[in-house]
């Protein structure tokens, strides 16, 4: 196709940011993202490697200059790497400039060398603690040992890692300056996130979550932290460690709306986009991408584009029983 004018939509933000989910499976059970007895999709539902490639590559025509592969846990989808290269050989070309990863590194090990060769430079790796009883309980699964390693094999591949952490009432709150101690200890920046209302999960959220800009407050006064430049894609807001020469950053979705600038959208792995992860709109792409129909392809982009809300409603209260949104997080991937 030719002509094709870059993503837009009707607030007049750029779309040059796709985030694509190639499975809702996962070995952990984050006490935050999903129930420990997760109903999980069919196989046959999700999207081959050639349908998410041809979907990519239409994205890429439309002007999209990076793309995160999610999950779910992306790793433990088989095969993987047949996407990853075939997406890292169109690095480069028509304006595509970065492919990335959100993975737990519990099977980093394993692939941290192929990505790397295929073209990744970065990815984003989620730790919510360094205390072996403490991720037992909040991942449901005895694991640190794993993801430690995952971090250890992806830097000696040359990947650059950074650190999520979402901050958790009775979890994790009291440890967040050790992580990100030891983070930077390890030369990674790191991000702290507040927990996001999605999916019905087996907690009261209310009893997690921590209003993030009273952390950051204290972070800031305790680490000696100021603003920093540095900008990227996402939605952090970032600071700078003058004592390690690293950066903390901070998602804040409930305290601090960061929807102005958004310039991205989400493709589960049964082709779904959702332009809000905050919301529930979604449009149905598979019919166009089964077809490798194109031309409809592009239509229903330019279409879901225009649905796109100004921004996302979360909110965590006391006694509220329903979830912003009633997908889990790792349908979208975050």
């Amino acid at each position: 196709m030719t002509d094709l004018t870059p993503l837009q939509d009707s607030f007049g933000r750029r779309i040059s940011y796709l985030r694509l989910s190639v499975t809702d499976r996962c070995d952990l059970r984050c006490q935050y993202c999903m129930s420990e007895k997760m109903q999980f999709l069919p196989k046959s539902e999700v999207l081959s490697y050639e349908e998410m490639l041809f979907l990519c590559e239409a994205f890429i025509r439309r002007g999209v200059s990076k793309i995160r592969i999610s999950g779910g846990e992306p790793l433990v989808r088989k095969d993987i790497m047949k996407l990853m290269q075939g997406l890292g050989r169109h690095i480069g070309a028509g304006g595509f400039e970065e492919l990335a990863l959100t993975s737990n590194a519990t099977q980093m090990p394993t692939h941290a060398a192929a990505l790397a060769d295929c073209g990744v430079k970065r990815v984003n790796i989620s730790l919510d603690t360094l205390n072996r009883d403490t991720f037992l309980r909040l991942t449901r699964r005895d694991a640190l040992h794993q993801t430690l390693a995952g971090i250890e094999a992806a830097q000696a591949a040359g990947l650059q890692v950074k650190i999520n952490t979402v901050a958790l009432k009775n979890y994790n709150e009291a440890e967040i300056p050790a992580l990100i101690d030891w983070a930077h200890g390890r030369g990674m920046d790191i991000s702290i996130i507040e927990t996001m209302p999605m999916g019905f999960i087996d907690e009261d959220r209310f009893d997690q979550y921590v209003p993030l800009l009273p952390l950051q407050e204290r972070l800031i006064e305790q680490l000696s932290l100021t603003a920093s430049s540095h900008k990227t894609a996402g939605p952090a807001t970032y600071f700078d460690r003058a004592a390690t020469g690293r950066r903390v950053g901070f998602i804040a979705p409930l305290t601090h709306n960061f929807c102005a600038n958004c310039n991205r959208v989400r493709v589960t792995c049964t082709g779904e986009i959702y332009t809000c992860l905050g919301q529930d709109g979604k449009m149905d792409l598979r019919p166009a991408i089964k077809s490798f129909d194109e031309t409809q392809l592009q239509q229903q982009l330019d279409a879901a584009l225009l649905a796109k809300p100004k921004g996302h409603d979360f909110d965590i209260s006391e006694g509220q029983e329903t979830p912003a949104t009633a997908r889990h997080m790792s349908v979208t991937g975050g």
